[in-house]
């Protein structure tokens, strides 16, 4: 087996890098959606919430 090639290692790292994003995305639409008692029963406060849905998708 031959070690991956730089474009290889590239390409890995930018498809791990999309699925991250989407992910981040949807994690943040659905909190979107939660009501009050969802939250609450989440341990998220409203602000929490704010803070978390103010990033833009490809930040952790």
């Amino acid at each position: 087996m031959h070690p991956p090639t730089p474009r290889t290692t590239l390409l890995r790292r930018t498809v791990a890098t999309l699925a991250r994003w989407r992910q981040q995305a949807r994690e943040r639409h659905q909190l979107a959606q939660l009501d009050p008692r969802e939250l609450s029963d989440a341990g998220i406060s409203p602000g929490e919430r704010h803070v978390e849905l103010s990033k833009p998708f490809w930040r952790d």
